[in-house]
């Protein structure tokens, strides 16, 4: 059943003796191996193979699935090798990924760090202060003060208890949360021309009222720059970012954006050099939130709906406990598990680490 599966998918899969990790043909999503004493670990991201005090073997290969017994680790090719084709997502180095993972062999924040660089030769400005959106627009605010010589600084402080507002279920809802999320340090920021780094704009909620707080806390100019090209299509392979008629840049140009959000200029980094910041030549990588080039194809009335249980004309997914799809059984697929930990004990047990 396995080469059936279509799109994008990271599955860790365990019974009382086995533990399976499999990674789609494309490796939309990552996934890797970890060595501890006397047993393995797998984890979506190598930050957690760190937490349980496992050192890092290697990332699993796009269409590879490994079986974990009593006797070691064992890789298998389920997929025909036509269909193996490295497509790891471009927004696990811009956003998705925490800066401490190894995506591709290279350091996540460091390529952030790298795409601030780039954006401060393709669009230099005169300014008093570089400041960062936290969390994930401070490496690339770094890189972009470290290369134009503008002076680093903070300019908003982030409430650590509110989660990630692009994805919150209402306009009103995301509205309310940059407030509750975000807050000025009217101090640095009264009087300054002032460089906001941020890594995208989804549907533009956020930015638009940062801007305004930023202007309420006495910014002299705003002058916008985002460590990514514009973010134009949906994502259909494991990222809820909404339909294309909420995402800010599908229809418009980037003078409208300006004006829309209330800043004096904006400027998007290059996708060549976006790529050329991760540091990772000749790697393959997913750019259809940025392009329009869907790796798999997407059926016109594909959706979010398709997985919260809204109506859709396609047919309905096998479940994974018919038909045996990996002739295992009593198998129990973790959804929340992002490490988990085997050895030779058939007993062995599952340590959470959070994911971002």
């Amino acid at each position: 059943m396995l080469p059936r599966f279509e799109g994008a998918f990271s599955l860790v899969v365990m019974d009382l003796s086995r533990i399976i990790g499999v990674r789609d043909p494309r490796g939309f999503r990552p996934l890797c191996l970890g060595r501890l004493e006397g047993g393995w670990v797998l984890a979506s991201e190598t930050p957690a193979l760190d937490t349980v005090g496992a050192s890092f073997v290697r990332e699993i290969e796009p269409g590879e699935m490994v079986v974990i017994d009593g006797s070691g680790v064992h890789s298998s090719r389920p997929f025909a090798d036509e269909e193996i084709d490295p497509k790891l997502c471009l927004f696990e180095f811009v956003y998705f990924a925490r800066p401490d993972a190894e995506l591709y062999g290279h350091n996540v924040h460091q390529a952030r760090v790298r795409m601030g660089e780039h954006l401060a030769d393709q669009a230099p400005v005169d300014a008093d202060l570089v400041m960062g959106v936290p969390e994930s627009g401070i490496p690339a605010a770094e890189g972009y003060a470290r290369r134009s010589g503008i002076p680093f600084g903070q300019g908003l402080v982030k409430n650590r208890y509110i989660g990630r507002t692009f994805i919150a279920p209402s306009q009103e809802m995301r509205a309310l949360g940059v407030r509750m999320k975000l807050n000025p340090l009217r101090e640095q920021i009264a009087g300054q021309r002032l460089v906001v780094v941020d890594d995208s704009i989804v549907r533009g909620t956020t930015t638009r009222k940062m801007v305004q707080m930023l202007r309420e806390s006495g910014a002299a100019e705003i002058h916008m720059r985002i460590s990514s090209p514009p973010y134009r299509w949906p994502c259909f392979y494991g990222m809820d970012t909404g339909t294309r008629a909420e995402l800010l840049a599908a229809d418009m140009e980037v003078s409208e954006i300006r004006d829309y959000l209330g800043v004096d200029t904006l400027s998007y980094l290059g996708l060549e050099a976006l790529v050329e910041a991760v540091g990772a030549p000749g790697a393959g990588f997913c750019t259809a939130c940025l392009t329009g080039e869907y790796p798999v194809a997407i059926p016109a009335e594909a959706g979010k709906g398709v997985l919260e249980g809204g109506t859709t004309s396609r047919p309905e997914p096998q479940s994974l406990f018919q038909g045996s799809m990996f002739d295992l059984e009593n198998v129990t697929i973790g959804t929340t598990e992002e490490t988990t930990v085997a050895g030779s004990d058939p007993d062995a047990g599952v340590v959470e680490e959070p994911r971002g």
